[in-house]
C-alpha cells in the first residue's frame, strides 16, 4: 500500500515516481506477448519513461506538441508513452482504435498531432490511408514489429544524456493547472469533440476516488486486471490510482480472453461495463440451469437468494444465513472458475447497470461499485462503495465524491462543478460555452437525489422524446427495464412523434438456445429468431411483464426483432458501447415504419 513517504502527485507523470519512492513493485505492469508475458518493475517503468521523453525531445518534440496514441489493447508501451509525452511537455491525444479512417484524419488534423504511435499493422494501415491528408503528422511508430514500419524503439534509442538536462527542465516547469491530454469523445452524433483535461483535473479525481476503493487492508499483492480501453478516461484514471496504491497492473489480451486473463491475474479489482457483466451473468445462469437434477435445483435456489440482496441485509438474520449458504454451495465455485476468488471490487461505468445485475454480483460476493461520470468530469462524479455503511444503494450511481458539487437545472439536468471539470473543448469555444455556464458543467443527463443523497439517473436530456399524443418518454429508462430480461441482449426504444413507443430488440442467443432446449423447441436455423412465433411470443411476454410498472403512454406496445446485434463496426454503437440512435434509426428505418403502418 502507500505510505506517504513522498508528497501526493500533482501531475500525472508524478504517479510512477510516487510509487517508486513509496512502494516499488517487482511487477508494476505485465502484458501478454506471444504466449509469454512482458513485465516492468517500477524502476524499469520509470527508466523507460525517461528514455521515451529523451527520444521525443531528440526527434524535435516541443513543449505543447500533440502526440497521438492508438492501440487495440492495453499494453505497457502505451503507458510508457503516455507518461513520456506528458513529462517532456507534450500533450497526448488518445484515439479509439475502432474509429473510422475519417475520424482518424479529423482528430489528427484538428489536434495538429506531430507524431502518432499505433499498436499493430492493422492500425498502421488505417493510418497510412489518411496520413497524406495530415500535413502536421511527421512520423508514425508501431509498438509491434511491422515490416517496413518505424518501431517505437527508434524513439527510445534516439535520446541520450544530451537530452537529460532539457527533460529535467521541462518536467520541473510543468504546472498542475496545465493541459495534459485531449480526449476526443466518440459522441453519438456529429464530429468528435476534444475534451481538454489538465493534470489537476485527472490527478485530483484519482486521489479522491481512492477513498471509494475498498482495498485498504488487503494483504499480499494488489493485483488488478485492465482490459477496458485505456484511451477512455475511466480506465486511464484508474491506472494512475492503481499506481498510487502500489498495485500490480495486469493487462488482458482481449475481451474474448477475459476468463483466461482473470484466471491468470487473480485480481482484487477490475473495471467493467454493464454489457460484460450481463455476459457473465447469462453464462453463469445458462451453465447452472443446464447442470440438471439436484445441481440445477440448488443453483436456482441460490440464484433466487442473491437476487434478493440489499446492502442492509448483508450478514443479518435468516437471510444472512441463506446468503452465506448460497455463496458456499454455489458462488464460491463460480468465483473460482472465473478467476475471482480474490476479488474485492468491480468498478462499473459507461452505462446504467441493471438492478438485477447489481444484486446478483453483490449477493454472490463479487462487489460491484456503480458510478457516474463523463469524460468532461475526469471522469468520476459519484460512486457507490462498500467502504462504509450507507454508501451503496441499488438503482443509484452512488453519492457525490469529495470536492465535487452536483446541482440540477429547472428541467432536472445534472450540473457538476469542481476541480474535475474540463477546461473546455479544444478549438471549440461555442460548444464550451454551451455546456459550461457560471462554472457549472451541464451534463446533458437528467437525474435527482433520493432521500439519502444518492444520485439517480432518469434519462438523457436530448434523448427524451414526445409521442404524437404529447406525452414525454425517456427511452433509456425503458431500455434499462427491458434489459432486465434474460432474453433481451440489446434494445432501443423508438416512437418520437408516434402514437406509442416501440422497440428494436436483439435477443440473447445463449438464453434463447437454453430455453429452447428446456422446452423441446427447435432453435431456428442460423439463429433466425425473428421468424419463430413461439420464441417471439416468449420475448413479448417478457416485454409486457417489464412494462407493467410504467404509465400506459410509456409502455412499449410492439417490438421488432433485428437480425443481428448492434456493433461498433456496424456503426450502431460508440466505442463505449452507447447506442448511436440516429444511425440505428436510419439503418432500420423500414422496419420502424412497419411498426406504425
Amino acid at each position: 500500500m502507500y505510505f506517504g513517504l513522498m508528497k501526493n502527485p500533482t501531475r500525472l507523470f508524478d504517479f510512477p515516481r510516487y510509487q517508486l519512492a513509496n512502494c516499488p513493485q517487482e511487477v508494476m505492469m505485465s502484458m501478454p506477448n506471444a504466449g509469454n508475458r512482458i513485465s516492468y518493475s517500477t524502476q524499469e517503468f520509470v527508466d523507460e519513461i525517461d528514455r521515451a521523453s529523451r527520444g521525443l525531445i531528440a526527434l524535435g518534440m516541443q513543449s505543447g506538441d500533440k502526440i497521438a496514441l492508438i492501440s487495440h489493447n492495453n499494453r505497457c508501451e502505451w503507458n510508457v508513452m503516455d507518461h513520456g509525452i506528458m513529462q517532456a511537455g507534450g500533450i497526448d491525444v488518445p484515439i479509439y482504435p475502432t474509429m473510422t479512417e475519417a475520424d482518424f484524419k479529423y482528430i489528427l488534423n484538428h489536434s495538429e498531432s506531430k507524431f502518432c504511435f499505433v499498436s499493430n499493422k492493422e492500425l498502421l494501415d488505417k493510418l497510412n490511408a489518411v496520413k497524406g491528408e495530415c500535413p502536421n503528422l511527421q512520423g508514425i511508430y508501431t509498438f509491434e514489429d511491422v515490416a517496413g514500419a518505424d518501431s517505437w524503439k527508434i524513439v527510445l534509442e534516439a535520446g541520450g544524456d544530451d537530452q537529460q538536462a532539457e527533460l529535467d527542465s521541462r518536467r520541473d516547469a510543468i504546472k498542475p493547472e496545465e493541459l495534459a491530454t485531449i480526449i476526443y469523445t466518440s459522441g453519438t452524433t456529429g464530429l468528435p469533440k476534444g475534451v481538454m483535461l489538465t493534470h489537476d483535473n485527472v490527478c485530483g479525481n484519482a486521489l479522491t476516488a481512492v477513498g471509494r476503493v475498498p482495498l485498504e487492508g488487503v494483504e499480499g499483492d494488489l493485483r488488478v486486471l485492465s482490459f477496458l480501453p485505456v484511451c477512455h478516461i475511466f480506465e486511464r484514471m484508474l491506472h494512475y490510482l492503481y499506481m498510487y496504491m502500489g498495485a500490480n497492473i495486469y493487462f488482458g489480451e482481449a475481451l474474448e480472453t477475459i476468463k483466461e486473463d482473470l484466471n491468470h491475474a487473480q485480481p482484487v479489482m477490475f473495471t467493467a461495463v454493464p454489457r460484460l457483466l450481463e455476459k457473465f451473468f447469462d453464462g453463469i445462469v445458462a451453465k447452472g440451469r443446464a447442470a440438471g437434477g439436484l445441481k440445477t435445483a440448488i443453483f436456482n435456489w441460490a440464484l433466487n437468494v442473491v437476487l434478493e440482496w440489499e446492502p442492509e441485509k448483508e450478514g443479518r438474520g435468516f437471510y444472512g444465513f441463506k446468503l452465506n449458504l448460497a455463496r458456499k454451495l454455489v458462488f464460491s465455485k463460480v468465483k473460482e472458475a472465473l478467476g475471482l476468488s480474490e476479488i474485492k471490487a468491480v468498478a462499473s461505468g459507461s452505462a446504467a447497470l441493471q438492478a438485477r445485475l447489481a444484486r446478483f454480483f453483490n449477493g454472490a460476493g463479487i462487489p460491484v461499485l456503480e458510478g457516474y461520470g463523463l469524460t468532461e468530469t475526469s471522469p468520476v462524479v459519484t460512486v457507490n462503495t462498500i467502504n462504509a455503511p450507507g454508501m451503496l444503494k441499488i438503482g443509484t450511481v452512488g453519492k457525490v465524491i469529495d470536492g465535487v458539487e452536483v446541482s440540477f437545472s429547472a428541467d432536472s439536468e445534472i450540473l457538476v462543478k469542481g476541480p474535475n471539470v474540463m477546461i473546455g473543448y479544444y478549438k471549440d469555444e461555442k460548444n464550451t460555452n454551451e455546456v459550461i455556464k457560471d462554472g457549472w458543467f451541464h451534463t446533458g443527463d437528467k437525474g435527482e437525489f433520493d432521500e439519502d443523497g444518492f444520485l439517480k439517473i432518469t434519462g438523457r436530456k436530448k434523448e427524451i422524446f414526445k409521442t404524437s399524443g404529447g406525452k414525454y418518454v425517456a427511452p433509456a429508462l425503458l431500455e434499462n427495464a427491458l434489459k432486465a430480461s434474460l432474453f433481451i441482449e440489446q434494445v432501443m426504444v423508438v416512437g418520437e412523434n408516434r402514437k406509442h413507443p416501440a422497440a428494436l430488440v436483439s435477443p440473447d442467443p445463449v438464453v434463447v438456445q437454453e430455453w429452447c432446449k428446456r422446452h423441446n423447441h427447435p432453435y431456428p436455423a442460423e439463429g433466425n429468431v425473428a421468424g419463430d412465433e413461439v420464441i417471439f411470443n416468449r420475448i413479448m411476454a417478457e416485454v409486457d411483464r417489464l412494462m407493467a410498472p410504467f404509465a400506459t403512454w410509456e409502455q412499449v406496445k410492439v417490438i421488432k426483432v433485428i437480425p443481428a446485434p448492434f456493433t461498433i463496426e456496424g456503426g450502431e454503437l460508440t466505442p463505449t458501447l452507447k447506442l448511436k440512435r440516429d444511425p440505428i434509426k436510419k439503418k432500420y428505418g423500414a422496419l420502424i415504419e412497419s411498426i406504425y403502418e
